[in-house]
């Protein structure tokens, strides 16, 4: 395969993810367009809607201008303003990075990777910078910087994952100079303390993750009678029905992010002056988005035993993950401990900076997770509990000492 096919098959790849991801916005917006309105609007509204809803979903911000009967109906203070819409859909930079990832590993089994990946980011940028300016309007204006900038970004960070991962799992011959081989390069022990913080708190986050999901899944679930009441309240027909529940699920994996910051202690607000946490939950008036009667209204019963999560994923990360340190000396293995904390948090408070926003006007300007809390709480938690999980290690480590010393005594006895 020579250099021009894998810049072709690259591009493609790119052209693909971005078709998936506008495609997944627009093909309901269409059927809308044909089914309710006959085809008697602009489809063009609903492309640059489509196009609003991908570029949202990675974390651009979308300036929006009610026309006045809109506002007035909304009944909220300053809904005729502009507001600046800042909370993403994680559902589809969900979807350009699971692609991503695909189209990375596919890029590196080709001869000309570089070759292939800066193909793929280039030809993505371009249609990025192409999708922005073709959804510009008067009365919804996306962050042109932001619409370049972001989405690419999302793309190369799955790209040169994915990238990263299949030529880590080709062997060592086949790799050349890479960054397995500057890592070897390292002093042992610091090089035992980074991969075990990396990798301790890569698990630990993804543990509180994990919960956060069966959570949410059960709310769901539970709270089925009060979703369906909500719908019914809408009034609205099966294919405004069918488009209200996409929209839900690109917001899914935010509704996981704020069950994680809740299980880390910060919680999360659905508005300015509420609050959604362990130890109590006070909320105001919620938008009617029928996802949201699975939120727990008033306090929950034992709810700071959710504070457990963090605490037992670390606890597992530092007895599992911290093996690799365990001959090093006490401050070593107390410094990858704080490590395998730090990691955690920062993933989570990355994941609470994306998840939250401003939805809308007035107390809506603020939706989500604080994520320097999360951060700071998630750290503490997980590096504590990371610490007490390795000292089980030197436990074990003493007990099959003075089982041997036994077992010795008892052969010289003998």
């Amino acid at each position: 395969m020579n250099r021009a096919t894998t810049a072709m098959l690259s591009a493609f790849e790119a052209v693909l993810v971005i078709a998936i991801g506008v495609g997944l916005a627009l093909a309901p917006l269409t059927v809308m367009w044909a089914v309710h309105y006959g085809f008697s609007l602009d489809w063009l509204v609903f492309w640059r809607a489509a196009v609003d809803i991908w570029l949202l979903g990675h974390g651009v911000d979308l300036r929006l201008t009610l026309d006045p009967l809109t506002a007035a109906s909304l009944g909220t203070a300053g809904a005729a303003e502009p507001v600046t819409v800042t909370i993403a859909a994680l559902g589809f930079a969900l979807v350009t990075v699971l692609f991503a990832v695909r189209a990375g590993r596919r890029i590196a089994q080709s001869p000309h990777r570089h070759t292939g990946e800066l193909a793929a980011l280039a030809t993505f940028a371009l249609l990025s910078i192409a999708l922005t300016m073709s959804a510009d309007y008067p009365l919804a204006q996306p962050s042109r910087w932001q619409g370049v900038v972001l989405p690419a970004a999302v793309f190369a960070g799955g790209m040169l994952f994915g990238s990263t991962r299949e030529r880590l799992r080709r062997p060592r011959e086949d790799t050349g100079s890479s960054l397995r081989d500057w890592i070897e390069d390292w002093v042992p022990a610091a090089r035992a303390m980074a991969t075990t913080a990396l990798r301790g708190g890569a698990a630990a986050a993804a543990f509180v993750l994990l919960v956060s999901s069966i959570a949410v899944a059960a709310l769901v679930v539970l709270s089925y009678a009060e979703i369906i009441t909500l719908y019914e309240r809408l009034h609205a027909d099966v294919l405004g029905g069918a488009v209200l529940t996409l929209g839900e699920l690109a917001f899914l994996p935010n509704l996981v992010v704020w069950a994680a910051a809740w299980f880390v202690g910060p919680g999360f607000a659905i508005g300015t002056g509420s609050a959604v946490s362990p130890l109590a939950t006070t909320l105001g008036p919620v938008p009617a988005i029928p996802l949201l009667g699975a939120i727990p209204a008033g306090e929950t019963s034992f709810g700071f035993a959710g504070l457990a999560v963090p605490v037992i994923a670390g606890f597992v990360a530092g007895a599992v993950t911290g093996r690799a340190v365990r001959d090093e000396s006490a401050a070593t293995r107390a410094v990858t401990a704080l490590g395998i904390g730090a990691v955690g948090g920062v993933l989570l408070g990355a994941l609470a900076a994306a998840s939250a926003g401003a939805a809308g006007p007035g107390r809506l300007a603020s939706v989500g997770p604080d994520p320097l809390l999360v951060a700071l709480f998630g750290a503490i938690e997980i590096g504590v509990a990371a610490l007490l999980g390795m000292a089980t290690l030197d436990i074990g480590r003493g007990r099959r000492a003075r089982a041997d010393t036994t077992s010795s005594l008892a052969d010289v006895e003998g």
